[in-house]
């Protein structure tokens, strides 16, 4: 029989963190008083946050920003009197973005807003100029006979938009009838875009090769996620010829041109430089346990990102979340019972790599490890928690959450025992080895509309007391854990069994992070 405990569940009025003055506790704990008292009078999120996203900038695994990032992080956890490190995992193919610029030259002149992907070829200062195509709509035959057609054209090989408003737009202003019929035009559309693709006998991944191959002169793309102008950045797959993804509004300018026989002419700029194989590391910090020293409770978030913005909501606000949950323990809490690790983690968004390659370096860590607490999905307050298939989950969550200040655990959602964590984030990587990792699941704020792997993933989307309402809930959380005197146990839930196959589910096992080879295969 499953459990499932709501703790606070009914859900009040969120004052959390916004111009309280004093927090409610179930005791009188100093530590947890003086944690929140610290991260609301002394708050450095702002200042972190400013460093981190607006100076350095993206974090693309292998790039020279990513390891000047994981050197800011060592220096300042240094500077608050915290040991810290960079620990190397493996290696990656270094890259480094230059200038982006799109121009379209004909039929009229026009910037448009765009950028490359990673790792796209570098085009040179000059640039490349050429006219554009569209993907014929045939089978294989007629691909393979229509390919040459590419030769010196830009080719633009993503879905044309429908419409460039929101769902929430069309819903709060559209005649209902209009709003389906635009929906059901858009879901055709789209999906003879996906059957016409694979009608060719290719992925998105691979056709960028055939193009390639057959001369192509460059590769256009619009990944739309819904809102208005933005488009997700990924990995170019081309080697020799610019791979560019411009935003949802000009990339139906250019579709529309093409099709009414406009023909169009677009400069793309696109520098770049590769930069060799190249270190890659995880920035790991300690505060020593002073009786329980070889037990360890831990922060985590991935410190890599997609690097069309500045990655500040993936993964930045989870990074931040933990780097000043670890300097306020720190301040109020230097001397804990167990050991408390935080680990900013290398190569999330390219398969949990560093994560992966920490668990499997130190399994002294793993098998002692009392709980590890993980954060990256965006920058809203933490609602839900799920105890990631441990037996024993509520029995412990739920006394730590209990006296965690009641304007952070009201809105929190516990689900226990829950299931194992996946593969979406690095606390998965834990889990897989049989340590309690958890997931801090945040509120939306239409993360995966506007900011998850979009260049609109700026400082200017952080909304910074949500993020203060984590911190506080990440250090009182590492508190209450560390000083627990029982150890969290490894009993695990009972799988169910898949209706289909009449297979019992199994736990996820660890993955072999591979460590011969990282070289640079982030496009696989």
């Amino acid at each position: 029989m499953f459990r499932w405990i709501a703790v606070l569940a009914v859900v009040m009025s969120f004052r959390g963190v916004h111009n309280v003055d004093a927090q409610t506790l179930a005791s009188d704990d100093k530590v947890l008083s003086e944690i929140w008292s610290e991260a609301m009078d002394n708050s450095q999120l702002e200042q972190l946050a400013h460093e981190l996203f607006d100076v350095i900038g993206p974090r693309l695994v292998g790039s020279p920003q990513m390891n000047k990032a994981h050197d800011w992080a060592v220096d300042k956890y240094r500077g608050w009197g915290i040991s810290a490190q960079n620990e190397e995992w493996g290696k990656w193919r270094g890259w480094e973005r230059g200038v982006t610029h799109i121009d379209l030259l004909e039929p009229r002149v026009r910037t448009l807003e765009g950028t490359m992907l990673a790792w796209s070829p570098d085009t040179g200062a000059e640039g490349v100029t050429a006219p554009l195509t569209i993907l014929a709509d045939t089978d294989s035959v007629g691909f393979q006979a229509w390919l040459p057609n590419v030769k010196g054209k830009f080719v633009l090989m993503s879905v044309p938009p429908i419409t460039g408003r929101s769902n929430d737009n069309w819903e709060e202003f559209a005649l209902k009838t209009t709003f389906e019929k635009m929906k059901a035009e858009r879901d055709s559309l789209r999906k003879n875009w996906s059957e016409r693709i694979k009608r060719y006998g290719y992925t998105t991944r691979t056709l960028p090769v055939a193009l390639e191959s057959a001369g192509a002169a460059g590769i256009i793309t619009n990944r739309s996620t819904g809102g208005w102008g933005v488009d997700r950045i990924f990995a170019a797959y081309t080697k020799q010829i610019p791979t560019v993804d411009v935003a949802l509004e000009d990339y139906g300018l250019l579709f529309r041109l093409v099709e009414h026989g406009d023909d169009p002419k677009v400069r793309i700029v696109a520098t770049s430089s590769e930069t060799g194989t190249t270190p890659a590391f995880n920035t790991v910090a300690r505060i020593e346990g002073s009786e329980k020293s070889d037990e360890y409770v831990m922060l985590s978030a991935h410190f890599d990102s997609w690097d069309g913005a500045s990655g500040a909501t993936d993964n930045g606000t989870g990074t931040l979340t933990m780097m000043e949950a670890l300097r306020i323990l720190k301040k109020v809490y230097p001397n804990p019972r167990r050991t408390v690790l935080v680990g900013h983690w290398g190569s999330e968004e390219h398969g949990l790599h560093g994560s992966r390659a920490f668990v499997k370096d130190h399994p002294e860590i793993v098998g002692k490890l009392q709980a590890l607490f993980n954060q990256d999905n965006g920058t809203g307050r933490v609602v839900r928690i799920s105890g990631s298939g441990y037996s024993n989950s509520g029995e412990f969550l739920g006394r730590w959450l209990s006296k965690v200040p009641q304007e952070v655990a009201t809105h929190i959602k516990l689900t226990v025992p829950g299931m194992p964590a996946g593969g979406g984030s690095d606390h998965a990587s834990f889990v897989a080895a049989g340590a309690p990792g958890f997931g801090l699941g945040s509120l939306s704020w239409d993360y995966f509309r506007y900011t998850w792997h979009t260049n609109r993933d700026t400082y200017d989307k952080v909304v910074f007391d949500e993020v203060r309402n984590n911190v506080i809930l990440a250090a009182s959380l590492i508190y209450l854990a560390s000083e627990d005197p029982e150890f969290f146990p490894r009993e695990k839930r009972l799988l169910p069994v898949n209706p289909d196959s009449g297979e019992r589910r199994t736990w996820p096992k660890p993955r072999n992070p591979d460590r011969a080879g990282r070289l640079g295969k982030a496009k696989k």
